[in-house]
């Protein structure tokens, strides 16, 4: 039996550390709830949702060999997520996220993923000298991309050789990230998963649907936008047209992650041979269920 992995999952693998409150809060508040840690980081949060979904992926990323990074690596085996091409340093220590939620969503959140900028390229290699494949043996599968990476490492993939043969799908990571996507709308390559925020920051414009944002995005060199906009109308459009679905209607419980559940359960569906509409509607589900607590974090 061949063990190659399903798809690759390149970008952040980190501690999520998230406190959530069940009442409305606001800038100073202090109040009761409770705080979590666990594994996270938009390639992370892919990968978990991907081996739930029943398949083999592989994460490329940087963990520190600290204590922190030792106790990542083995949850990620438990999880069903393929950790043997991680770069480990000695230099670096294990990322981080930190994030607050409240009844009214979001309340703020700080991405440390310092040492994986810092590592670079390094986590790229064994998809540059194998054993994943090479410049002249490119691989040919899913790859699954987080804007964790820096612009510059971005603007690589877009161009490699290494990366020419693969199914790119490419997520901002947070709008405080999404300018970092440029390059793959300046390639034509790859399908971008963003947000409306997201896609108005890409086109320096503001949207009031997800389906204006998604065509905004082809005109301006996308080869496939899928937008999300909340529990409103998402949108996946190609210059050969748009198809948009509306969420279900769910009490939502906490939203570190939703996105990258959608991302995940669209590209399980898509690789099952759905249909667009089909494939956006699964991914609209299965991020309800997990924005509802129905899926457990």
């Amino acid at each position: 039996m061949s063990t190659a992995p399903d798809i690759l999952c390149i970008g952040s693998v980190l501690w999520d550390v998230i406190g959530r409150s069940a009442v409305h809060m606001r800038q100073g508040s202090d109040v009761p709830g409770r705080i979590t840690r666990i594994p996270g980081g938009v390639a992370m949060n892919i990968a978990m949702t991907l081996a739930r979904f029943g398949l083999r992926p592989a994460l490329l990323s940087a963990v520190g060999r600290d204590a922190e990074g030792d106790e990542l690596i083995a949850t990620c085996a438990t999880l069903g997520c393929e950790t043997a091409h991680l770069y480990r340093s000695p230099d670096l220590p294990t990322d981080r996220y930190m994030a607050v939620e409240g009844a009214n969503g979001l309340i703020a959140a700080i991405a440390d993923a310092h040492s994986l900028e810092q590592a670079g390229a390094r986590i790229l290699a064994p998809l540059t000298d194998g054993p994943l494949g090479t410049a002249e043996t490119p691989y040919p599968g899913i790859v699954a991309l987080d804007g964790n990476l820096t612009e510059a490492l971005l603007e690589q993939i877009a161009h490699a050789p290494a990366f020419r043969a693969a199914d790119l799908r490419i997520a901002p990571a947070s709008p405080g990230k999404a300018l970092r996507l440029v390059p793959f709308l300046r390639a034509g390559r790859g399908t971008l998963y963003v947000n409306l925020e997201e896609a108005g920051l890409l086109c320096q414009e503001t949207f009031a649907d997800s389906r204006a944002a998604a065509q905004k995005l082809i005109e301006r060199g996308a080869a496939r936008a899928v937008v999300t906009d909340g529990g409103a109308t998402a949108c996946d459009a190609t210059p050969e047209g748009c198809v948009a679905q509306d969420p279900p209607e769910v009490l939502v419980t906490r939203v570190t992650g939703a996105g990258d559940t959608f991302m995940a359960a669209h590209i399980v569906a898509e690789r099952g041979e759905a249909d667009r509409a089909d494939a956006l509607d699964r991914a609209l589900r299965a991020a309800a269920d997990y924005v509802s607590g129905d899926i457990a974090s």
